[in-house]
C-alpha cells in the first residue's frame, strides 16, 4: 500500500498540473547562467501547460550557486524546489542526504531512462543506487578549429584527429605559419587523455572499492602528452574562462579548442563571433570519446513542492519541444534521444562554414561510455592540477608528482 505522503504527493499533482487550475502554488528554481536562459525560454509554453504552478528562476554566478546549494542542503535553509547541477558537482552532492532519490513513486525516474543518452544515470547515481537528478543537457566532446588558419599552415584535418602525436606536429605547423597557438592550454591534452579508453562502470579517479586511481599508466601517458605539447610550444598558457582565454579567440591567437559541443555556441555569440564561417568541428584526436560537463536538474529532499518541481523537472529534460528550444536558445545538446532525432540535427549550422555538425555530435554522443562520478572527483581534479603545473611549469618529475597527487587525495578523503 503507497504511503500517505507519496499518494498526497500525486493527488497534489494531478490536481495544480489540470488544466485551468487557477494559479495557486509557486515554485523556485535555482540555477545558473547560461543555463538559467534555457529555463526563461521554456516560462510561457510551461505556463499554458500548468496554470496552477508558477515559477521563480533565481539565477547566480556557476561558483555562487554551487556555493550557495552546498550551504543550502548542509541547513535545511533557503532550499529551493528545484536545484540545477553541473556535472563537476553531480558526484558530491548525490552522494550526500540532501537531494530526493527519483527511482520510486511517485516519480518512478528509471522507468525514462532508456529515453536519454545512456552515460547520463550513471552521473547522477550514488553508491547507494539512487538516481538523484534527471540530465537536462550533455558535452559530447569535439575538437573545434579554424579551418582558415590550418588553411595557411597547409595543415589538413587528418593530421589533428590521426594521433595525439600527429596532433602536435600539426600544431608545430600551425604556430610557424600563422604565429597562433594550436591549443589555449595544454591541459585541455591531459583532461581528454584522461578521459581515454575508460571501460564502462570504470571512474576517473576512483574505482569501484573507492581506490585512488591517479599512478596509473593512463595518468602518465597524459601528463606525457600534455607535456609534450607544452614543451613544443602549441599552447598559448592561458586557463579557460578567464580574460586570457577570451582574448585568445578575439584576437586570432587560438587554432583549435577541444570541449563540449556546447563551445560552438559561445563561439559564435561572444567568444569570436568575428570569425564566423572559419570554424570547424571533428572528432578529437586518436579516435577519443568523452563527455565535457553537462547540466542536471534534482529536487532536494527537504522541498516544500516536491510534486510541483517533478513536473517542471520532466517539463525541461523529457520533453521533446523543450529540449529543442533549449537548443534553438541555448546552443545546449539536448540529453533527451529523441529530440536528438528531430529535422534540426541535418540542419548546416553557418558558424561552422555550413557543416551538419550536430550529426558528429550524435555520433560522439553515443559512443561515449558511462562513467561513474565520485563524491571527491571535484577535489582529485584540483589536486591533479595542481601537479600538473608543477611537472609543466617547474619540471617535477610525473612519476613523483603522481605520487603526491595520490597521497594528497587520499589524506584528504580521509578527513
Amino acid at each position: 500500500m503507497p504511503s500517505p505522503l507519496k499518494v498526497l504527493l500525486a493527488l497534489t499533482l494531478a490536481t495544480l498540473c489540470g488544466a485551468g487550475t487557477a494559479q495557486s502554488v509557486t515554485i523556485t528554481v535555482a540555477t545558473f547562467p547560461d543555463l538559467d536562459r534555457a529555463a526563461r525560454a521554456a516560462l510561457p509554453r510551461w505556463a499554458q501547460l500548468h496554470p496552477g504552478i508558477a515559477v521563480k528562476i533565481v539565477s547566480l554566478q556557476y561558483p555562487d550557486h554551487h556555493t550557495a546549494m552546498t550551504t543550502a542542503l548542509a541547513t535545511g535553509s533557503g532550499l529551493p524546489d528545484v536545484m540545477a547541477v553541473d556535472f563537476r558537482f553531480i558526484g558530491k552532492f548525490a552522494e550526500g542526504q540532501g537531494l530526493q532519490p527519483l527511482d520510486g513513486p511517485p516519480y518512478d525516474a528509471q522507468a525514462l531512462r532508456d529515453k536519454f543518452v545512456r552515460y547520463t544515470f550513471p552521473q547522477a547515481t550514488n553508491t547507494r543506487g539512487q538516481l538523484v537528478a534527471m540530465p537536462a543537457d550533455i558535452g559530447p566532446g569535439t575538437l573545434l578549429y579554424r579551418q582558415d588558419l590550418l588553411d595557411k599552415a597547409g595543415v589538413r584535418e587528418a593530421e589533428l584527429t590521426r594521433s595525439w602525436e600527429s596532433f602536435i606536429e600539426a600544431g608545430k605547423k600551425v604556430k610557424a605559419a600563422t604565429g597562433a597557438y594550436l591549443l589555449a592550454d595544454s591541459a585541455d591534452i591531459r583532461d581528454i587523455v584522461l578521459r581515454s579508453g575508460l571501460a564502462e562502470g570504470e571512474g576517473l579517479f576512483f574505482d569501484a572499492k573507492g581506490r585512488v586511481l591517479v599512478e596509473s599508466p593512463r595518468f602518465v601517458r597524459a601528463f606525457e602528452l600534455g607535456r609534450a605539447a607544452r614543451q613544443a610550444g602549441i599552447d598559448a598558457r592561458t586557463t579557460a574562462w578567464t580574460n586570457e582565454w577570451v582574448a585568445g579567440f578575439k584576437q586570432n591567437r587560438v587554432a583549435a579548442q577541444m570541449m563540449g559541443a556546447w563551445l560552438a555556441g559561445h563561439l559564435k555569440n561572444w567568444l569570436s563571433p568575428h570569425t564566423a564561417g572559419q570554424w570547424r568541428s571533428t572528432g578529437l584526436p586518436g579516435g577519443a570519446h568523452a563527455s565535457y560537463g553537462g547540466s542536471f536538474y534534482a529536487i532536494p529532499a527537504k522541498a516544500a513542492y516536491k510534486a510541483e518541481a517533478w513536473a517542471f523537472i520532466r517539463f525541461m529534460t523529457a520533453d521533446r519541444q523543450t529540449q529543442l528550444e533549449s537548443l534553438r536558445v541555448l546552443d545546449s545538446f539536448p540529453a533527451l534521444i529523441e529530440a536528438q532525432q528531430d529535422p534540426l540535427f541535418d540542419e548546416p549550422i553557418a558558424y561552422l562554414g555550413g557543416q551538419k555538425a550536430r550529426q558528429l555530435w550524435r555520433d560522439i554522443a553515443a559512443k561515449v561510455p558511462a562513467i561513474p562520478v565520485h563524491r571527491l572527483d571535484a577535489m582529485a581534479t584540483d589536486v591533479m592540477r595542481a601537479e600538473y603545473e608543477n611537472v609543466v611549469a617547474q619540471g617535477k618529475d610525473i612519476r613523483a608528482a603522481l605520487a603526491d597527487a595520490r597521497a594528497l587525495i587520499e589524506r584528504r578523503a580521509r578527513r
